[in-house]
């Protein structure tokens, strides 16, 4: 049996290759969450246009049942919304990292739309930034921010 073994390895090509570490920085991470937010915002913005209720994929969760059994159910996901209206009836849509809004300016996290109409479009312009980069000094700071009060908090509970 050791031999068969043998032989089969023998014809098989070997390598040291090893799968590429998944991105673990910060950065990679906050802009990769940040991007599926946008996409999510983009198909939630598409329904509500289209007049159908956005309904997003429902998630694993473990509930206990009538007899008291653990049981591993799907429950709806919970999805917030990045656009409001003024007093004007004007659209805005604000960008989240970590839950807060990612402030693209000092003091200025939301941007002006006008009409939900255009949200589509102005979501597409904000994953080719985000994309090309040029949102990370914002995502940076805002990720770091969020490290550091999950540090905080912590600290509070040991």
């Amino acid at each position: 049996m050791k031999e068969m073994q043998m032989s089969v390895l023998k014809t098989l090509k070997l390598s040291a290759a090893a799968p590429a570490a998944s991105a673990n920085d910060p950065l990679s991470r906050a802009r990769e969450k940040l991007l599926g937010q946008l996409a999510e915002q983009k198909d939630m913005v598409s329904a509500t246009l289209e007049g159908r209720l956005y309904e997003p994929p429902k998630v694993a969760a473990i509930r206990k049942n009538a007899a008291g059994e653990r049981v591993r159910v799907e429950v709806p996901r919970r999805v917030r919304k990045g656009w409001f209206q003024d007093e004007a009836g004007t659209v805005h849509f604000m960008m989240r990292v970590g839950g807060r809004p990612l402030d693209l300016q000092p003091g200025k996290a939301a941007i002006s739309i006008g009409s939900l109409d255009k949200l589509p479009g102005t979501l597409d312009a904000l994953i080719s930034a985000v994309r090309a980069g040029e949102l990370d000094p914002q995502i940076k700071e805002a990720a770091a921010a969020r490290g550091l009060m999950m540090a905080e908090r912590r600290k509070k509970a040991a």
